[in-house]
């Protein structure tokens, strides 16, 4: 009965200012600059930000006042609207300080007999998570319309990529850096991020045209620490982890010694001599067992001397052969040994990578190159690939 009496009162004077707040408050002038505080603050931070790597020397001055530039132009309407804004009427705000002491009370009072500690905390998050999503698509919104308007603003656009960018809105980022790329063929900084959201929007694998791109930059700036980080990052995806050592160390040599960036670098190159570490173990005395024939009605398509080249390449990365061995179609069917002695590159192991595709393609031309024409059959191996036999079987004519 008590609890229920204390709800019954506190519910009455809740009503009663219900009604009295709006009559003390008539002739305020109703400025709401809730969103524009909100957005001031996190341009603050992000400047904070960006200052920070400035000094670390991942961002160069070049690409500082550029994205400083950004935060001007997201923030231009807030910030005027703030400057604009008119001191409201003060009639009746005696009474405020006491509904700010009277109103938290009896709000505690309820929460405290009914409520959840819990449940109050998960609301305001989401209600603060909310409103911030809310404000930075209203502020991407305003860009989008005014990039309509002036399609030719290259500094509007860099804005928006970066604000898909940091969404994580990876596709529509790598859409607009593409249409940059377009129009600044010359610009690094544009085609890495484009590389970088092309991949990303991926689902973070570098292969393709991402590689190709990054490739290009490293040519041409092979100082380049942005470059040197995601070419490092494409070449580890390609199991290609002594030339992503390579890029990283070099990125290492370049970053100032009090810089986080070069303790994450570090980071990733204890990882990846552990993953060479790993990978000198595996590849110890390894030898593929292949066995290959061909399908009859085919063999007697080519002639007995037609060159047989037999090889192995990896599933996910480079497509040049690894190891190779050249026979003659007279030889089929036949077994042999695939190893590192075969390799086309002293520093190419059979064992770092985790699959592996064996081909046995007959050349009509007698070039390593495929033609139309030549005959072919593939297989694919798993690690480990010790006491396996790939069998393959030319069954196939390439078109």
């Amino acid at each position: 009965m008590n609890t229920l009496f204390w709800l019954i009162v506190a519910g009455l004077i809740l009503a009663a200012l219900a009604m009295l707040v709006p009559a003390l408050l008539k002739k305020q002038l109703p400025v709401d600059d809730e969103h524009q505080q909100r957005n001031i603050n996190i341009a603050r931070q992000r400047l904070a930000e960006l200052e920070q790597q400035l000094r670390e020397g991942v961002l160069t001055q070049t690409q500082f006042n550029e994205q400083y530039t950004e935060l001007q132009l997201i923030l231009n309407d807030d910030i005027e609207a703030a400057i604009n804004a008119q001191p409201s009427n003060q009639q009746g705000r005696w009474v405020i300080p006491m509904l700010a002491v009277l109103i938290p009370c009896l709000s505690l009072l309820i929460y405290l007999l009914l409520g959840d500690t819990n449940a109050l905390s998960k609301a305001e998050l989401q209600a603060n998570e909310s409103k911030a999503a809310e404000n930075i698509a209203q502020m991407i919104g305003k860009l989008e319309q005014r990039l309509q308007q002036q399609p030719d603003d290259i500094e509007g656009w860099k804005v928006l990529g970066r604000s898909y960018s940091y969404l994580q809105q990876y596709q529509q980022a790598a859409e607009v850096y593409a249409k940059l790329h377009n129009s600044l063929p010359d610009d690094t900084d544009v085609q890495l991020q484009y590389a970088n959201n092309l991949a990303m929007s991926r689902g973070g694998r570098m292969t393709g045209e991402p590689a190709q791109l990054i490739g290009e930059v490293l040519e041409k700036q092979p100082d380049n620490a942005t470059a040197l980080w995601l070419g490092g990052v494409a070449k580890a995806e390609q199991g290609d982890f002594k030339l992503a050592k390579q890029y990283w160390e070099k990125l290492a040599s370049l970053l100032p010694a009090d810089s986080e960036s070069l303790q994450q670098v570090q980071q990733m190159l204890v990882a990846l001599d552990a993953e060479l570490a790993k990978n000198t173990a595996a590849v110890a005395g390894m030898d593929i067992q292949v066995a290959v024939d061909i399908d009859p009605a085919l063999k007697t398509k080519l002639a007995a001397n037609s060159t047989v080249f037999i090889y192995a390449q990896a599933v996910t990365g480079p497509k040049m052969p690894l190891a190779i061995v050249r026979k003659q179609l007279a030889d089929l069917p036949l077994k042999l040994v695939l190893n590192d002695s075969m390799a086309m590159q002293a520093s190419t192991h059979l064992g770092q990578y985790q699959q592996l595709r064996i081909v046995a393609r007959v050349s009509q031309s007698g070039q390593a190159m495929s033609q139309p024409g030549d005959l072919i059959g593939s297989t694919e191996l798993s690690q480990p690939f010790a006491q396996q036999v790939a069998s393959v079987l030319i069954n196939q004519e390439v078109k």
